[in-house]
This record gives C-alpha cells, sequence and structure tokens, in this order.
C-alpha cells in the first residue's frame, strides 16, 4: 500500500498513556516538514489522564486539504482491544489494519496484521513505552505513508536526549516486524 496521490489517512488508536498523540505528531512532521506534503493531525482522547480511549489522525495530500478529520482510513493501528472495537469500522475496505497483537486477543478484521509492538518494546528496547515508536516504524514499513529517512530523522530530532539510540533501535525494531509479519526479507 502506498499514498502515491491524492488524500491518505492514517489513525493511530489505543488508550491514554501509550503515546499514540506523540507518534502522531511525528508522522505529520514528517510528511510535512521532511517529505514536502500536506499534512493535518487531530487528536481526541477520553476524560481520564491514563487508560481511557485516544486516537489521532493523520492526513496527508499532494494536494491542499479541504477537510481536516480523517473520514476512512487507509491504515488503521490498534494498540488495544478497545480501540480495535470502536475504530475498525473507520477502515477503507482495502486498508491496511495492523494491531498489538500482545494487547489485541480479536482484531474483528480477517486481513489484521499482528505485532506484538508492547512485548516488543520490553524485550528489545526495556521499557513498554517504547512502543509507540516500534508501531511507528512498523505502519512506516507497510504503508510508505513516509520516506523511512524522513521518519527516522524526525523521530531523532525529537526525542528527550540520551534516549537517540533506543528511539532508533525502535525504529528498526518496528520495520523488521513488519517484514516478518509479511514474509518480506530484509
Amino acid at each position: 500500500m502506498t499514498k502515491d496521490s491524492g488524500r491518505f489517512e492514517i489513525r493511530l488508536s489505543g488508550s491514554g498513556g501509550q503515546g499514540l498523540m506523540l507518534a502522531g505528531k511525528l508522522l505529520a512532521e514528517a510528511a510535512s516538514v521532511c517529505d514536502g506534503k500536506n499534512t493535518v493531525q487531530t487528536q481526541s482522547y477520553g476524560p481520564e489522564a491514563r487508560g481511557g480511549k485516544s486516537k489521532t489522525d493523520v492526513v496527508i495530500s499532494a494536494e491542499e486539504i479541504d477537510y481536516p478529520k480523517a473520514t476512512r482510513v487507509d491504515v488503521l493501528l490498534a494498540m488495544t482491544q478497545v480501540s480495535a472495537d470502536e475504530y475498525r469500522k473507520s477502515l477503507k475496505e482495502d486498508g491496511l489494519f495492523v494491531v498489538d497483537s500482545y494487547l489485541v486477543d480479536d482484531p474483528g478484521h480477517d486481513s489484521a496484521i499482528g505485532i506484538p509492538f508492547t512485548l516488543l518494546a520490553i524485550e528489545k528496547c526495556g521499557r513498554a513505552l517504547f512502543a509507540n515508536v516500534i508501531a511507528l516504524g512498523a505502519i512506516v514499513e507497510l504503508s510508505n505513508a513516509v520516506e523511512w529517512e524522513s521518519l527516522e530523522k524526525t523521530v531523532l530530532a525529537r526525542v528527550p536526549s540520551g534516549t537517540e539510540d533506543v528511539n532508533k533501535r525502535a525504529l528498526d525494531v518496528g520495520r523488521e516486524a513488519a517484514r516478518s509479519a509479511t514474509g518480506k526479507a530484509s
């Protein structure tokens, strides 16, 4: 799947505290600043500080964006079972559905790609908080939503000083996990 032209919509969903708002901002910045596309990033979340339902949408287009909200998403990331249940109906018929298979038992969609982002974050990066960056690496590898170099440059420029190496590792873990999940060799 690629976003050759026109409007391309991505929804990152899960629960508060998983870093999805940051992931959406990073994706939008990579698309706009580095790839030169028009982008809009919106977000919504429940009243809970952590643990409530959350989503962020990124709309990318070579053309002017006349409506800022995602309507039928090309790529859906669900990091929790609740988000998979809630948002899978927003996915286009031929869209890409990626779930955190560590936290989502039943994606409810035959073509969903399951990658254990949270487990990989714990095992490969030492903390679950890197699951969002691993997921970004995977969805960019699977969708070509932005250029890989653009994503890497943006993430490494925005993460806290001293965490560049582990965030680079997280991106690479996501990329490799996506390749493994789809049977593509690296």
